[in-house]
């Protein structure tokens, strides 16, 4: 059998996004890439694709790969992210062992290089939906324990039950635009600073992640202003093209909702997601999506419950110390 082990590069997003797909088919996270979506995230300007990739090809086909993400402005642990998988009929080979042993090697080495001689301390994280039984096999032999919790939720749209829109008093609730841009990322910074992992999102990020990303709605995101027009909350929504090519149905992902320290405990956040959603299902969306970390320090999961979110899929994050 002909190996092959190279970095991964943007000619190599056909055979990425086929890949995924036939992952998706198999693992059901409920998680769809066209194309364009895997050279938008090959194109990242902070993954260094030549040293922080690795894709394994057997007889010419791609069958495997492995992200590394530099961690930046690190708060008290230099947590490195990663992306891999294995295609469904390679598993159970060693491949994933390899991917984990190689990923941690490379995060060492950055950790070495920028943050071990400060006292920072590291760590690995992989992660994958809970039902993936090889993962957490994999994740078990291989030194890694589950850290995090995530849930996957969903609220169907044609459901008569949609909370009520209003306003707090002293904000005042407007569509997202352009001008406020600079705004939000300032006000979502603040928001998710006492949050697991989080280190500020820089201009860069903000432009290839959030607002600048094409699955970025901006008819469907939207700000609330306090007295002195500071934005004091925000909710920017996304659309995922591929998920609707291959569902069928098309979604609203709550893809950030936040609402600074000051601001919390006045129904900001609840009065962002009446509007998002009475908004979405005028529009003709089936239905709204998100991703809440189980153990959100601000009762995140409680409002999404209340509002009539149902948990769908749970997502395991899962910690290796890098000592």
């Amino acid at each position: 059998m002909n190996v092959t082990l190279k970095p991964l590069g943007a000619a190599d997003a056909r055979d990425l996004t086929r890949l995924r797909r036939e992952i998706e088919h198999v693992d059901m996270t409920g998680t769809h890439e066209d194309e364009t979506d895997v050279l938008h995230e090959l194109a990242d300007p902070k993954l260094n694709l030549a040293r922080n990739t690795t894709g394994v090809w057997q007889d010419g086909r791609l069958v495997a790969y492995a992200m590394v993400y530099e961690p930046e402005n690190v708060r008290d642990i230099a947590r490195f992210g990663t992306a891999a998988a294995v295609h469904p009929a390679r598993r159970r080979r060693g491949i994933g062992e390899h991917l984990t042993g190689w990923m941690r090697t490379r995060a060492r080495e950055i950790w070495a290089e920028h943050h071990r001689g400060a006292g920072v301390p590291g760590e690995l994280l992989i992660d994958g939906v809970a039902t993936n039984e090889g993962l957490a096999a994999l994740a078990e032999r291989t030194g890694f324990k589950p850290c995090r919790y995530w849930f996957s939720m969903g609220h169907e749209l044609r459901a008569r039950d949609l909370p009520t829109p209003g306003t707090p008093d002293g904000l005042r609730l407007v569509p997202f635009h352009r001008a406020l841009d600079e705004a939000t990322r300032d006000a979502h910074n603040d928001a998710f600073r006492d949050h697991w992992s989080f280190t500020e999102t820089d201009r860069t990020d903000w432009e290839t992640w959030f607002t600048g990303d094409r699955s970025f709605r901006a008819g469907l995101s939207a700000l609330l202003l306090d007295a002195d027009d500071r934005v004091a909350a925000y909710l920017l929504a996304d659309e995922y093209v591929a998920d609707g090519a291959a569902t069928g149905l098309r979604a609203c992902a709550i893809g950030h909702l936040g609402t600074r320290p000051a601001h919390r405990g006045r129904g900001a956040a609840r009065a962002l997601l009446a509007h998002t959603l009475a908004r979405a299902g005028r529009q003709g969306y089936d239905r709204a999506e998100l991703v809440v970390d189980a153990a959100n320090p601000t009762g995140a999961l409680g409002l999404y419950r209340r509002v009539g979110f149902v948990t769908e899929r749970e997502f395991i994050t899962y910690a290796q110390p890098l000592d």
